[in-house]
Order: C-alpha cells, then sequence, then structure tokens
C-alpha cells in the first residue's frame, strides 16, 4: 500500500476547515455588534427626540438625527404623535471586506402614562 502523503492531506482540510469556522464566527460576531450598534443608535435618538418633542417635530427629528449620527448610524424614519416619537437607525455592518450589510432598529420613546391616583 502507498498510503504516503494522505496524512499531509488530512491536516491541510483540517486547517482548512478550522479558518473557514474562524470566519464565519468572525461574521456572525460582527453581525450582532452591528445589531446592538443599531439599537443603541436607535434608542439613545429615541430617548433625544421625546425630550425635544414639546417643541415640534422638525425638532425632535432633528435632535434624533443627531444623536443616531453620532453613534456611528443613519436615520432612515422618524415619527412624532404628540409627544412620542419613533425612530428607525441603521448602522452598517462590515462582517466580511467587500459584503456590507445594514443592521436595522426601531426605538419609541414618550412620557410615561401612569393610572391616576
Amino acid at each position: 500500500m502507498r498510503d504516503r502523503g494522505a496524512a499531509t492531506i488530512l491536516v491541510l482540510a483540517f486547517g482548512l476547515f478550522l479558518t473557514m469556522a474562524g470566519v464565519a464566527a468572525a461574521a456572525v460576531g460582527a453581525a450582532r455588534v452591528g445589531r446592538h450598534a443599531a439599537r443603541t443608535a436607535a434608542d439613545l435618538g429615541a430617548l433625544a427626540g421625546a425630550a425635544q418633542a414639546v417643541f415640534g417635530p422638525e425638532l425632535a427629528c432633528a435632535r434624533a438625527e443627531q444623536l443616531v449620527t453620532a453613534n456611528a448610524g443613519r436615520m432612515t424614519a422618524c415619527a412624532v404623535d404628540g409627544l412620542e416619537i419613533t425612530v428607525r437607525a441603521e448602522v452598517v455592518v462590515r462582517a466580511v471586506p467587500g459584503l456590507d450589510r445594514r443592521a436595522v432598529a426601531t426605538a419609541r420613546a414618550g412620557p410615561v402614562s401612569a393610572p391616576p391616583p
């Protein structure tokens, strides 16, 4: 029997498997970080906008956009209903070079309603 070199092929195949598993794990990790970044940007934008909702939707959405942008996001939607604001933000995720994805999150903020005493 001539099995010379079979171990080399097996080691190379195992190394390739480990490399691909590492790349896949890094992509999943980048996606999770992007999702959290989008949530943070949307949450902070909604909170900042809610504080300005008394002064009108233009000012509230402008303030929300400032905070979304400061958190490396892009505001794609803003709606003010009374004193309640809804902000949608997206963040670019670069998991694999040359393959950009977007993580999107929506947040709502406004006054707390409590039942009368």
